[in-house]
């Protein structure tokens, strides 16, 4: 009895625990549903962490990120350095919302200096329902396991129907160009996914023809007013 008794305390206790964090899991979602529908219609642009400033890959998506800004768009980013950062940076100097959703890790990501619109998470899930829902477009610049997780996940909602049509661009045809190969040849080619999931994103390259492509494909899927 008193071992049943030991265990019905611990299991108490274990669930007192869960409560709490369904609370700042609450919480959280919440907060990210009350700061963030000013900055609607945004683009969220992924990228490594580990780029540094001067790097051609660093440049592009600032670059991206304020002809964007130009076109009226906030930018939303995981908050961190590197192409977050340069995307951060090219939205600020605009003027346009700079939105920098920040994770909390074993190895803490310091958030950028440039992101003017600032949340923290402590759950990944979280953060990304944020970083979908407002966002009429999900650029890729070159990264690594987080940004893929991340462009997976955009084509798998939107081929699941789980969220609205959204254009999905891969930045850099020369990084991406093995992946893409790959999915031709083992994905399509073994009946794993269908033709027209491979229209479901574009591969480009410059600034311009970046943002011209999220212009074009948000008003066909009537994400914007007309701009």
């Amino acid at each position: 009895m008193k071992d049943l008794g030991e265990k019905q305390y611990v299991l108490n206790g274990l669930a007192a625990r869960e409560a709490w964090r369904l609370f700042k899991i609450m919480a959280e979602f919440v907060e990210g549903f009350e700061e963030l529908p000013k900055v609607y219609p945004a683009v969220t642009i992924f990228g490594s962490t580990r780029i540094k400033p001067g790097h051609p890959y660093y440049q592009k998506a600032e670059t991206i990120a304020r002809l964007m800004a130009r076109e009226g768009f906030s930018v939303i980013t995981g908050g961190g350095p590197g192409i977050m950062e340069a995307a951060n940076k090219g939205a600020a100097e605009e003027g346009a919302y700079s939105v920098g959703l920040n994770i909390k890790l074993p190895h803490e990501q310091v958030p950028n200096p440039y992101a003017n619109v600032r949340l923290e998470f402590r759950y990944f899930f979280v953060r990304k329902v944020m970083m979908a829902k407002y966002a009429v477009a999900f650029i890729c610049l070159p990264g690594g396991f987080g940004t893929l997780d991340e462009f997976f996940e955009a084509v798998t909602l939107v081929q699941t129907h789980k969220i609205r049509p959204v254009p999905i661009v891969l930045v850099e045809k020369d990084f991406w160009s093995g992946l893409v190969g790959w999915m031709q040849e083992r994905l399509l080619g073994e009946g794993m996914i269908s033709p027209e999931d491979l229209h479901l994103f574009a591969v480009l390259d410059e600034p311009q023809e970046v943002v011209e492509y999220v212009k074009e494909k948000a008003r066909a899927y009537r994400l914007l007013s007309k701009r």
